[in-house]
C-alpha cells in the first residue's frame, strides 16, 4: 500500500526520535570521570562541609565560564585538572560533587566527583580544617555511587560500564606532608614517632589498601598524579622568607621520596591486579619544569600568587574578596597560595591526555579511555 505524504513525514519524525534517543544513550555511557583526592580538583564537596578549607566565596571561580564567574567551590580562578580532561576525552558534563544535591540518577553516568580540599590518603590528614573527606571517607562515597549504577543500569550492565567506561582518576598526597607530616603538633605525632621513610611506608600501605578497594568495585582504568614540588608554592616561599629561584628543601625531598615509591608501587598493581591498567602521572617533573622555565610558557611569575595577601609572594592569606588580585590571571603559574592558576591546570592537563612517557607512562589518557 502506499504511504501518504503526511504518514511518511511522521514515520521520518519517528525514526529521527529513535535516533536522537539512541544517541542520547549513547552519550550517557560515552564515558566517565571518578574523581578523588585533594583540593587540586576539588569541584565543590567542601561546600557543603563545616570545613575551614573552602573556595565558595570571591573571587574563586572568576573565569569559570560554566558558572558565570560565581564561585562553585574549585580552588583556582577557572577550570581544574579534572574539568578540563573530561572536557578533552569527550565528557558531555563536568563530573558532580558527590555531595551536591543535583548529584542523581543519570547523572553519574558522566562521572562524580569525590575529591575534598584538606583531603589525604590518612585520615588524620587535615585536621586542622576541622571537616574534610579522607581518601577513605571519598572510596565509602563511591560504594553508594556504584551500587546507584547496578540500580540504574542492572548489575552486568553497570559492570561493563566501571570496568570499560570508567577513568578514575586520583590526586592526593600533598597534604599528607603539608597538613599532616610537616605539622607535628597537628600530625598525632607522626613526625616525632617515624622517620621519613615509615611515613612514606604507611602512605603506600594505605594507598595500595584504597585502590584495591576500587578495584574490588570494578574500577580498572587508574590515573595517579604524584606529588608536585611543593616545596615551591607561593606559601612555602613566603613563610620561609626565600628569594623567587629558591624552594624549600625539606618538603621537595618528601615529595620526591614518595614519588618513588608511588610508581613502584603502580608497577606492582600492574602486574598483580588482572585487567586493570595503572597510569603514572609524573606531576612532579611537569610543574617543576614550569616553575622553572615558566617565561617558556608564556608567564610572568611562577612565585607569586595572583589572588592572596602577604608577604613578598602574597603567600600568606588565601584568596578572598579582600585579597589583591593580579591584572592578567593568564599571566601567573599560581592562582593563590597553593594553587595552579587555569592557565596552568590547561598546560598540565594537555600533557596527562596527549603527553609522551616523559610525564605519563606507560600510556597517556587519551590511551588509556581508548582502550
Amino acid at each position: 500500500m502506499a504511504m501518504s505524504s503526511g504518514s511518511l513525514v511522521l514515520a521520518l519524525v519517528y525514526f529521527i526520535s529513535l535516533a536522537s534517543l539512541s544517541s542520547s544513550a549513547n552519550n550517557d555511557l560515552a564515558g566517565a570521570s571518578y574523581i578523588f583526592g585533594d583540593s587540586l580538583v576539588d569541584a565543590g564537596n567542601n561546600n557543603y562541609l563545616q570545613s575551614l578549607s573552602k573556595a565558595d566565596i570571591k573571587p574563586n571561580g572568576i573565569d569559570f565560564k560554566a558558572s558565570g564567574g560565581i564561585p562553585t567551590g574549585r580552588y583556582t580562578n577557572g577550570r581544574t585538572i579534572g574539568d578540563i580532561v573530561g572536557e578533552e576525552l569527550g565528557q558531555p558534563n563536568y563530573a558532580l560533587p558527590f555531595l551536591a544535591p543535583n548529584t542523581t540518577g543519570r547523572a553519574i553516568l558522566n562521572g562524580v566527583n569525590y575529591a575534598s580540599g584538606g583531603g589525604g590518603i590518612m585520615n588524620a590528614t587535615g585536621r586542622i580544617f576541622i571537616n574534610r573527606l579522607s581518601m577513605d571517607i571519598q572510596i565509602d562515597y563511591f560504594k553508594i555511587t556504584r551500587n546507584q549504577l547496578n540500580q540504574l543500569l542492572g548489575a552486568s550492565k553497570a559492570r561493563e560500564f566501571v570496568t570499560k567506561k570508567a577513568i578514575f582518576s586520583i590526586t592526593v598526597g600533598a597534604n599528607d606532608f603539608l597538613n599532616n607530616y610537616l605539622m607535628p603538633v597537628l600530625s598525632v605525632g607522626a613526625r616525632i614517632s617515624q622517620t621519613p621513610d615509615a611515613f612514606v611506608n604507611t602512605l603506600i600501605s594505605n594507598l595500595r589498601r584504597q585502590l584495591t578497594r576500587l578495584y574490588n568495585m570494578d574500577a580498572r582504568k587508574f590515573v595517579l598524579g604524584n606529588v608536585g614540588p611543593i616545596g615551591c608554592i607561593p606559601y612555602q616561599k613566603t613563610i620561609n622568607n626565600l628569594n623567587e629561584d629558591q624552594c624549600v628543601e625539606l618538603p621537595n625531598k618528601l615529595a620526591v621520596q614518595y614519588n618513588g615509591r608511588l610508581k613502584d608501587l603502580l608497577t606492582e598493581l600492574n602486574k598483580n591486579l588482572p585487567e586493570a591498567k595503572f597510569v603514572h602521572a609524573n606531576v612532579y617533573d611537569l610543574v617543576a619544569d614550569l616553575i622553572t622555565n615558566y617565561a617558556k610558557y608564556g608567564f610572568a611569575s611562577s612565585s607569586k600568587a595572583c589572588c592572596g595577601n602577604g608577604g613578598q609572594f602574597a603567600g600568606i592569606i588565601p584568596c578572598g574578596p579582600t585579597s589583591s588580585m593580579c591584572k592578567d590571571r593568564s599571566k601567573y603559574v599560581f592562582w593563590d597560595p597553593y594553587h595552579p592558576s587555569e592557565a596552568a591546570n590547561l598546560i598540565i592537563a594537555k600533557q596527562l591526555i596527549d603527553g609522551g612517557t616523559k610525564y605519563m607512562s606507560p600510556i597517556n589518557l587519551r590511551q588509556l579511555r581508548d582502550l
